[in-house]
């Protein structure tokens, strides 16, 4: 991967991917497939986004031909399969202003001064500028980093303790049935006994219920926590009606999504839903022309907010792009089988 230092230069590309995720590596690839060259922003100082920056070892079970893989394992994938394109990744910084030129062009510039002319421009955002839902306890920060995570970045730190996981998404029933495997013991608490997360992952984890090694604790809420010096010593826990008990803890897992924070993207005159940008389908073209949106950031009647589906987005959008890189030349499209990639072997 190239990455290139801030200069008062003003680099060329046919296509600014905002945002180093999955579904943007993939449209680096796609766009590369049908010859336009890419340059890739992201305020981390890695690729991958999400996957790498909050679960790079939670395992994700709807990629294609991949029963189960890790999510830094399908970033360094999509990364190898970008590579052969060449792109320029402009990582630790952020995308401040998008400004439209005389010629039709687009003028992106970051936070530190770097400044990209590019024909077109996708945002692959993800969630924006993403935290954690924190729930209100008291006394949450003492325990935040030692003892309370929103994340799991190593499964062994886990290895031998009591966990309590909070939540009734993917990320709290996934990590329920990861853990199982190696922490002392698992509970799962969530406010009602039906879950959000994919039926087959729910399926799992009841079996791990029925076999003892996962404590389904419902219908319940966090209420308060117990330790000192950041320590946990349990959690509190509580009914509707105010029944409460203590679940033994050494760590606890709050599973309650992520707050979407759009930043600088708020001000680029895009048609916005509830901090998602509008597209329209096929081609995933914005309100302002020369402008695209990709995966979690964008909706559009029928949105299925999964990885394949943003893989999809990426393929439409470069292909709804190639016209504008390549004025009034016919696309005379071939499938990668007979295409092949360049410099594979």
């Amino acid at each position: 991967m190239s990455q290139t230092a801030s200069s008062n230069d003003v680099l060329t590309t046919d296509v600014v991917i905002v945002g180093a995720g999955p579904v943007g590596l993939f449209a680096v690839f796609e766009c590369g497939m049908l010859k336009m060259r890419c340059h890739v922003v992201d305020a981390l100082d890695m690729v991958g986004g999400q996957c790498t920056a909050l679960y790079p070892e939670k395992p994700i079970y709807d990629i294609p031909a991949h029963p189960s893989i890790e999510a830094a394992d399908l970033i360094d994938r999509l990364a190898e399969q970008a590579a052969p394109f060449s792109p320029t990744y402009h990582l630790g910084q952020q995308v401040e202003k998008l400004t439209r030129q005389d010629n039709g062009r687009w003028l992106v510039e970051t936070g530190i001064g770097t400044r990209i002319d590019t024909q077109a421009v996708i945002i692959a955002a993800g969630s924006g500028a993403f935290g954690p839902n924190r729930p209100p306890l008291d006394g949450l920060e003492a325990y935040e980093g030692k003892s309370v995570f929103y994340m799991v970045r190593r499964r062994q730190d886990f290895a031998g303790k009591k966990v309590v996981i909070a939540g009734g998404g993917d990320s709290a029933v996934d990590w329920a049935i990861s853990l199982a495997d190696v922490a002392e013991r698992v509970y799962v608490v969530h406010r009602r006994p039906k879950f959000r997360a994919a039926p087959e992952s729910v399926a799992r984890m009841e079996a791990l219920v029925r076999e003892g090694r996962v404590e389904m604790v419902v219908p319940y809420q966090l209420s308060g926590l117990d330790g000192a010096d950041g320590r946990l010593s349990a959690v509190r826990v509580a009914t509707l009606d105010g029944e409460e008990k203590a679940l033994p803890a050494d760590a606890l897992l709050a599973f309650f999504g992520l707050s979407m924070n759009l930043g600088p993207i708020a001000g680029w005159g895009l048609d916005l839903e509830r901090s998602h940008i509008a597209v329209a389908q096929p081609g995933c073209g914005t309100n302002v022309p020369g402008v695209f949106a990709i995966g979690d950031i964008a909706t559009y009647p029928g949105k299925l907010k999964l990885i394949l589906c943003g893989f999809a987005e990426a393929a439409q959008a470069a292909h709804a792009i190639r016209p504008l890189v390549y004025p009034g030349e016919a696309l005379h499209f071939e499938y990668s089988t007979s295409k092949g990639v360049p410099g594979a072997a």
